[in-house]
């Protein structure tokens, strides 16, 4: 248990012929919402999807990327402000959370959630691979899955028995680049390139590199992989999603 997280990896590529149980989703989800959350208002829903059909549906949304190709179940994980906001109405009071407070709150709840579900989930054996084109295409989503006003999709993760062998486990910064003691520690540039290094010498990464005709991986996330234009039209995208839902930011 102690090496568990240190080697867990995304799995995208799922056993066919291994289906996942409902009784097990739902026990692990049963699990799953005791996670922490603000206030105790559990601002979250989530939707699964396991028939075909409904994951061909949803699969355009996520640029039919593989995980959601081959997946057996689809989770998304939503900020859901319909449910507790009718609760308050139900009982004479008007709920104050649409808004970037309130939105703020949903969605770190939300992962939250869905966090502990991928930690229950491959402990059980179980692969699980997060999914960050949902914010790209909220409301295809919402279409698909028919979600009332106030519900906002933030996070899907698919979900199966592993169909590919063990791989080791993806890089990571070591913890010295995250990890700081009592105030932030902003690193010296030469402090900065030797927290990378590693990463950058990766075959994997250095043949991302030559691929995309870059100079080095920073640039490859920069111009590439995460472009400023991309990520500007897909936060416009998300905020007109948000405000059509009624959450003022």
């Amino acid at each position: 248990m102690n090496n568990y997280f240190a080697n867990r990896r995304s799995v995208r590529v799922y056993d066919h012929e291994r289906p996942v149980p409902d009784s097990l989703i739902h026990s692990l989800l049963e699990q799953a919402i005791h996670a922490p959350n603000t206030g105790n208002m559990q601002l979250y829903s989530v939707i699964v999807t396991r028939e075909p059909e409904r994951l061909a549906a949803l699969a355009p949304a996520h640029y039919s990327q593989p995980a959601i190709a081959n997946a057996m179940v689809a989770l998304t994980f939503c900020l859901d402000l319909n449910r507790f906001g009718r609760w308050c109405r139900l009982n004479g009071t008007e709920p104050g959370l649409a808004n970037l407070q309130g939105f703020t709150w949903g969605v770190i709840d939300t992962s939250v959630f869905a966090q502990q579900f991928c930690t229950l989930a491959e402990m059980e054996g179980l692969g699980t691979c997060y999914l960050g084109t949902t914010t790209y295409n909220a409301a295809l989503i919402a279409e698909a899955l028919h979600l009332p006003h106030g519900v906002i999709p933030v996070v899907t993760v698919t979900v199966g028995y592993p169909a590919e062998p063990e791989a080791g486990p993806t890089d990571r910064l070591p913890l010295e680049a995250v990890m700081h003691f009592e105030e932030y520690a902003d690193p010296t540039d030469d402090e900065l390139r030797a927290l990378y290094a590693p990463q950058e010498a990766l075959e994997s990464n250095r043949r991302f590199v030559a691929e995309n005709n870059k100079e080095n991986l920073a640039q490859v996330f920069a111009e590439v992989r995460y472009p400023r234009d991309q990520a500007e039209h897909f936060s416009r995208v998300y905020k007109e999603f948000l405000q059509s839902q009624g959450v003022s930011l």
